[in-house]
């Protein structure tokens, strides 16, 4: 019997949710490397990865624009990245 996807977090700002969101990601992976799901269980956890890439996505921006935010108040679209200068 197919195994139920879970929904994502409803707190899927917070850095936990974040990990929470990550760790299902690559259980799906794992999961769907091994090649044990049927069809309908591989669509439904390929949507679901694909939600939660997503999601992962969004966090890692919003982590990125309140970083930028933070080494250039003034202007945070031109902040310079970390690691960006010479050794």
């Amino acid at each position: 019997m197919a195994k139920p996807i879970p929904q994502p977090p409803a707190n899927a700002g917070t850095p936990a949710a974040f990990e929470q969101s990550l760790d299902e990601l690559e259980a799906l992976v794992t999961r769907m490397e091994q090649g044990e799901l049927g069809l309908d269980e591989s669509l439904q956890a390929f949507e679901r990865g694909v939600a939660l890439y997503r999601s992962c996505q969004s966090a890692l921006d919003q982590a990125e624009m309140r970083v930028r935010k933070l080494l250039d108040p003034e202007a945070p679209d031109s902040a310079e990245p970390f690691g960006s200068e010479p050794l």
